[in-house]
């Protein structure tokens, strides 16, 4: 029963992932129209202006740009987190050999796409933009891979959505580690303090999810200020949510449930309107080929194919892991070419990286130019892999 429900889970997120990849997408064209045939100013204005309260030396006042930013992005690292927890616990990364593969491939496509940034940018002043090309975007790279329906084997689609998952949590350990700028220790000691009383609730077996979610409240503003960008709050919490491996719906799988369709439908449709909205300008075309943007275009395109494929090229035959049933090489360079799509987390990781707008700016156009491609490319490449050497077999799976 575990398992049916574990499938049931996996289901409910790839169809909610799809769907909610193309509503990004729509987001994503109104955010450029508005940034290029609309009121662009007032927009940006609207962004800028200050929501929330103080109440004595308990300030909750910030700009909409931060709540969505700091805010709502803090939930969706919260699913993310859940994600993640019950991948390691009860999923596709529950056993040494499940999860070599997408770790592995993971981790290959973090490392090759940093270097490659690293090597057009060392020295420059946008060198510490180099954790950018190292995302994947669950929700637009499972919505391609959805397209192409039966012309992939459903185990590659599966193997997308562990190793988005797994590329997701080495995302968050850049952003907690390398892009932390100052820490305010009072802060941080209050944060412990309320992750080990979540502890506390999740050893004495506590499952109400009202006694997690209040004090993650807490814990998101303490790690706000702390230094440490709030998001990785949402990830703490998530952690602390117990679950089980019965067929009974834990905690963490109703909030998980709780949580999809929210994420996907409202809150990272509301990042992309808030953060694509790029205005055109001819500079752009030049700085697509800068050492920031020849780096995360080539990062974010080859460096994704190339770390993913070697990487996985190297689990298989070292014989830590075997290729997902019924796909073959192509079909990992093709979901390489997919882990390009960088997008959301790209985008956030720029947002950190920059203080210079002109920076932030290119960075944002170079990935949607790197993402574009890659999910172009991937669709195309994995599409004629069917019509070429899948005819004569008939599939049998359903997803």
């Amino acid at each position: 029963m575990a398992k049916t429900i574990n499938l049931s889970i996996f289901q409910k997120f790839f169809q909610s992932g799809k769907v909610g990849g193309i509503i990004l997408l729509v987001c994503v064209v109104i955010s450029l129209c508005i940034a290029n045939f609309g009121d662009a100013v007032y927009f940006n204005n609207f962004l800028a202006r200050d929501l929330g309260f103080n109440l004595g030396s308990f300030e909750v006042k910030y700009s909409i740009s931060a709540w969505v930013n700091d805010g709502l992005m803090a939930i969706f690292f919260l699913l993310v987190g859940l994600e993640i927890k019950r991948e390691l616990l009860e999923g596709e990364l529950s056993t040494l050999k499940k999860a070599s593969l997408p770790v592995l491939a993971a981790i290959g496509g973090m490392i090759v796409p940093s270097l490659i940034f690293f090597f057009f940018n060392k020295g420059a002043a946008t060198a510490s933009g180099w954790g950018i090309p190292m995302a994947t975007d669950i929700a637009f790279a499972l919505a391609i891979i959805a397209m192409l329906g039966k012309n992939v084997p459903a185990s590659l689609k599966i193997f997308l959505a562990a190793l988005a998952i797994a590329d997701d949590l080495g995302a968050i350990l850049v952003i907690a580690v390398f892009y932390t700028a100052q820490i305010h220790w009072n802060y941080l000691l209050m944060a412990g303090g309320v992750f080990a009383f979540l502890l506390a609730l999740n050893y004495f077996k506590v499952k109400s999810l009202w006694f997690y979610l209040i004090p993650g409240v807490f814990l998101w503003y303490f790690v706000h200020h702390s230094g440490i960008h709030a998001t990785i709050a949402g990830v703490l919490l998530a952690f602390t949510i117990p679950t089980n491996d019965t067929d009974i719906e834990s905690p963490l799988e109703k909030l998980e449930h709780f949580l999809t369709t929210p994420v996907n439908f409202i809150i990272m449709p509301i990042f992309a309107l808030a953060n694509t909205n790029i205005t055109f300008q001819k500079e752009m075309i030049n700085g697509l080929t800068s050492p920031l943007g020849l780096g995360i275009i080539v990062g974010l395109f080859v460096g994704k194919t190339l770390g993913v494929s070697l990487f996985s090229w190297f689990a298989v035959k070292m014989k830590f892991a075997t290729l997902p049933d019924d796909a073959n090489w192509k079909h990992i360079i093709g979901v390489g070419m997919l882990a390009g799509i960088g997008f959301t987390m790209s985008i956030f990781i720029s947002l950190l990286s920059f203080n210079n707008p002109l920076y932030v700016v290119e960075a944002k156009f170079s990935i949607l130019c790197a993402s574009i491609i890659a999910g172009v490319f991937g669709f195309v490449y994995l599409k004629s892999i069917k019509q070429k050497n899948l005819i004569l077999k008939k599939p049998n799976y359903i997803l």
